[in-house]
């Protein structure tokens, strides 16, 4: 266990620094999980789905995962017009690990 040192000043010398960059963050990884689930979601949804965060933190989640190449977002030209969050390649292709990594939590549960 790391005491009194902050996870951005540690050291990794291996390639699953920048994915703990990119899904390491708090809701992340449950962001993703309701992105894939509904495939394809409205803000309101997914702020309702993510038990716990704030509007904010859901528009940071979403921002950062938009910028990583995670999740993408489609515009609804329709009255009332909408958006909807998607996982691209990229992030669908993240989800059979997070699966494996949820079925180790469930085995491995105290």
């Amino acid at each position: 266990m790391l005491v009194g040192r902050n996870m951005a000043q540690i050291s990794w010398d291996c390639s699953i620094a920048p994915v703990l960059e990119m899904i390491g963050v708090k809701w992340t990884i449950n962001v993703l999980w309701q992105i894939q689930k509904h495939e394809g979601i409205r803000f309101n949804q997914l702020n309702r789905d993510v038990k716990g965060i704030t509007t904010i933190m859901l528009t940071r989640t979403l921002d950062k995962l938009m910028a990583d190449g995670l999740v993408s977002k489609k515009d609804f030209q329709e009255n009332p017009p909408h958006v909807e969050y998607f996982l691209t390649d990229k992030g669908s292709s993240l989800m059979p690990l997070l699966r494996e990594l949820s079925q180790w939590g469930q085995d491995w549960r105290d």
